[in-house]
């Protein structure tokens, strides 16, 4: 009565409370997982760790940041947490953890739904061996990645009917079996069975709470897939309908229990009506694939955002349905998922070290979701402390309570989701480290505006036909494979633009609010910079017209005659700042903006309203003079149709292939992460050309190595 009171206020608690009423309201325009807790937090605070950013990203309509009172707790643990290193890279580490978890729930949840599913065979059967069943539970597991590539959206009408049959005949039958077998166990609701529960018997039942923990599992990976759906419907399903069943289900095991103790092995299809064994056992087997298929596009999407935020390496994205952004497969990650998936289903053969394994998984990424949600609450919602205090009180005591059960079944199994996610942990780790020491070493690297002005009208260069867009990870300044490429080749294209293609911690960006473009010295250089910006649900791939995208945009720029780089915001000299309010309200949003530029053919002024970087909440606007030019209309023509004749001569694509290595006095751990683990990362992960979408006929890659 105990184990079965303790089931019921779990679920009350954890998937109803904690999940569906609170932490899904912590989604990043539709989309969930620890990543978009982090987007969240970085959005509020600059605790993010993507080098390329600028204060115009935060000018986006889906930034949507608050300024916070700097006295009140939660501007001093904003400035806290910008201010110190230490705390934004173990706040990194902290949501690379739980990204590593949520991977191993991804291998962990096929392998133990599908077993124990098939598993049932052996009730009404009991002449199937173990050797069949795991053989028949590879084959499901086998077909069920195999048939990833197709995406949810050509089957997904199938789910919703099956889940509804299953969640409403395990709901039916509970009920029959509390009608028939015992219905004192609904006294299982009177909370004060938990306190027995623990009485004579304390570690015993404290080692219990690992196996109690699994009637609770899938939560994390449904807030992780929360893209799939709406919150919603996430919302009004589960308290209404799927919690009811759950319920019922586990009252009526309890009560069939009660007068069979001896079939706890199997007790789910032990309780099930001799007439309808046959067709809850399909029913059975379709509800686990369709578990494990919630849980396997939970890590794709989860992947996806951690790739976007250059923390994974760069892996194959398609996305499988147009309608919704949310549905993503990957095939690397789907065949490295296949194979480890049926490695543990052979090796450990049985449900029971799975099962230790799985809780550890799952109670560990709720420790993380919790630790994030309080930073949320604090920066994001501004929730009263009181709230917050309370909401950290329960749920950090409940998650560390069942942690430390289930760090009991270490030995048994309990390690195996500890050495999968150190794995993972390291390559993303790995891979986040190297990318910030290559953005780090050309930032050092780039050439200065003044070095190019200095050429001459010219550039000293021969002007070929054509377009080059030249890749850099530089938002601003000119990347030093510029003056290598000039060294080495003294001739560049007609029209230069310096292309930087980058994500930030945004579900999506408008498309009317992709590029932002900057001249670089006068106009006879044609040289621009161009920022396309993602979000990390976006892909750059899906912009089919990305070319002619660009090359519009920079014609619109051109025609509202924009200023040059050298009497714009990176020349300090001539720009004015004028501080133009005191102080927004509290809580005012910055999102909804109207324009980063406020542009008309008839003014010489751009005015770009912006936050001011100050200690101060205050706005800041920034006014460019614009050089009045005799003709100007004809001018503009000009160079537009200047740029349309490039166009037509055809657009190369010049990548930097820059290689990292350690410096030869580096100790032993930085060459290792650099020389070793990050060159096999770079040498096996998905070429960036690829990732950009650059085609291979129009492109030209431009070597660099630099000691780190």
């Amino acid at each position: 009565m105990g184990a079965l009171s303790l089931i019921i206020y779990l679920l009350l608690l954890i998937p109803l409370l904690k999940y569906t009423f609170i932490v899904m309201k912590a989604n990043d325009n539709g989309q969930g997982g620890t990543f978009s807790l982090y987007s969240l937090i970085c959005r509020h605070a600059r605790v993010d760790t993507i080098p390329s950013q600028h204060w115009t990203d935060r000018m986006l309509t889906t930034y949507q940041s608050h300024v916070l009172d700097e006295k009140s707790v939660a501007g001093k643990t904003k400035h806290w947490l910008e201010e110190n290193t230490y705390a934004q890279k173990l706040l990194v580490l902290l949501v690379l953890f739980g990204t590593s978890m949520l991977i191993g729930d991804g291998l962990l949840t096929p392998a133990i739904s599908v077993l124990s599913s098939v598993g049932g065979i052996q009730v009404n059967k009991p002449q199937v061996n173990d050797d069949w069943v795991l053989a028949l539970a590879c084959i499901i597991l086998v077909l069920l990645f195999s048939v990833q590539r197709f995406g949810t959206g050509k089957v997904g009408w199938f789910f919703a009917p099956a889940v509804f049959v299953w969640f409403l005949s395990i709901g039916l039958i509970g009920i029959y079996n509390i009608v028939k077998h015992d219905p004192v166990v609904l006294k299982a609701f009177l909370p004060t069975y938990i306190f027995r529960y623990f009485q004579g018997h304390a570690k015993k039942s404290w080692v219990s709470l690992g196996g109690i923990l699994l009637s609770i599992t899938g939560t994390e990976a449904l807030y992780a897939d929360v893209g799939h759906f709406t919150v919603s419907s996430v919302q009004i399903a589960f308290p209404f309908f799927v919690l009811p069943c759950l319920l019922a289900s586990y009252v009526g095991q309890a009560a069939y229990l009660s007068k069979h103790p001896g079939d706890v092995t199997h007790a789910f299809y032990r309780s099930i009506p001799e007439p309808v064994y046959w067709p809850m056992f399909v029913v059975a087997t379709v509800a686990a694939i369709i578990a494990s298929q919630a849980t396997i596009t939970a890590t794709f999407a989860t992947i996806k955002q951690a790739v976007a935020l250059g923390c994974f390496p760069r892996v194959k994205l398609v996305f499988t349905s147009s309608k919704h952004l949310g549905q993503v497969y990957i095939p690397e990650i789907n065949w490295i998922l296949m194979v480890l998936c049926i490695i543990i289903t052979a090796g450990f053969r049985g449900t029971i070290q799975i099962g230790n394994a799985y809780g550890i998984a799952v109670v560990a990424l709720m420790l993380v979701t919790t630790m994030l949600m309080i930073l949320v609450m604090l920066l994001v919602w501004r929730t009263n402390l009181f709230f917050i205090i309370l909401f950290a009180t329960v749920f950090m005591a409940v998650d560390l309570v069942l942690l430390s059960s289930v760090l009991f079944k270490f030995k048994q199994g309990g390690w195996a989701p500890l050495v999968i996610g150190g794995l993972c942990l390291a390559v993303m780790f790995t891979w986040h480290y190297g990318m910030l020491k290559k953005y780090e070493v050309e930032q050092q690297n780039k050439v200065p505006v003044s070095w190019i002005l200095g050429l001459g009208p010219c550039l000293g260069l021969v002007r070929v036909p054509g377009i080059g867009f030249i890749y850099s990870e530089l938002a601003h300044g000119v990347p030093s494979i510029f003056s290598h490429f000039m060294t080495h080749l003294p001739a560049i294209h007609a029209v230069v633009v310096f292309v930087c293609v980058k994500y930030l911690p945004v579900n999506i960006v408008p498309e009317e609010e992709r590029f932002l473009f900057r001249r670089i010295g006068p106009k006879e250089f044609r040289l621009y910079r161009c920022v396309a910006r993602y979000g990390y649900r976006d892909l750059h791939k899906r912009d089919d017209k990305f070319e002619d995208n660009l090359i519009s945009n920079l014609s619109l720029y051109i025609m509202q005659n924009c200023p040059s780089e050298s009497t714009s915001v990176y020349d300090e000299g001539s720009v004015s700042h004028v501080v133009e309010s005191p102080l927004l309200p509290d809580g005012q949003s910055t999102t909804g903006m109207q324009s980063i530029r406020e542009l008309s053919s008839g003014t010489n002024s751009i005015e770009i309203t912006s936050p001011a970087h100050t200690s101060k909440n205050t706005t800041q606007r920034v006014r460019f003079a614009i050089e009045q030019v005799e003709s100007e209309t004809e001018v503009e023509d000009e160079d537009v149709a200047f740029l349309q004749e490039a166009r037509r001569a055809g657009i190369v694509h010049i990548l930097g292939d820059v290689v990292i290595k350690a410096k030869s006095h580096s100790n032993i751990g930085k060459k290792f992460l650099i020389d070793y683990m990050y060159a096999l990362l770079q040498r096996i992960c998905r070429e960036n050309s690829a990732a950009l979408n650059i085609p291979h006929e129009n492109l030209l890659n431009v070597g660099q190595v630099y000691f780190v």
